[in-house]
């Protein structure tokens, strides 16, 4: 969830089904100001999931979405705190919204790949709106 990769996985990649669920990072990797570290990490997901075969990969990005957010946001309680949040941006998706799109593909996920499940139940859902499939 909308984490780096490390160690061996970013140049033996991974064999196993993998679900890349990510918040906006759309214009980070082009700007200027942003670490190469940032750009890098960038480089490193996108590697990862070209080299995996295309019924065994996922990539879904939560428009709106932070990366503290993923699980942080439902903690953040202090109305004064989110309004100061997302009035500078950095916030623009409710923290629960957040965890229960990320709850619904994880679940939806494991539902495919370990449960026998269609792969249409990763499939974009109306009720989802925030979501966008990455190829």
């Amino acid at each position: 969830m909308d984490g780096l990769p490390l160690g061996n996985v970013i140049k033996d990649g991974v064999t196993q089904p993998f679900l890349f669920l990510m918040s906006d990072h759309r214009g980070e990797a082009a700007d200027a100001q942003t670490p190469e570290a940032i750009r890098q990490a960038g480089a490193n997901i996108r590697s990862i999931y070209e080299r995996l075969p295309g019924d065994r990969r996922w990539q879904i990005m939560i428009r709106g979405a932070n990366h503290y957010l993923f699980s942080d946001g439902a903690m953040l309680k202090v109305p004064l705190v989110m309004r100061a949040l997302r009035t500078v941006g950095v916030v623009r998706i409710d923290g629960r919204r957040q965890i229960a799109v990320t709850t619904h593909y994880i679940s939806a996920f494991f539902d495919v790949y370990l449960k026998g499940a269609p792969a249409s139940a990763l499939k974009s859902r109306p009720e989802y709106p925030e979501v966008e499939y990455v190829e």
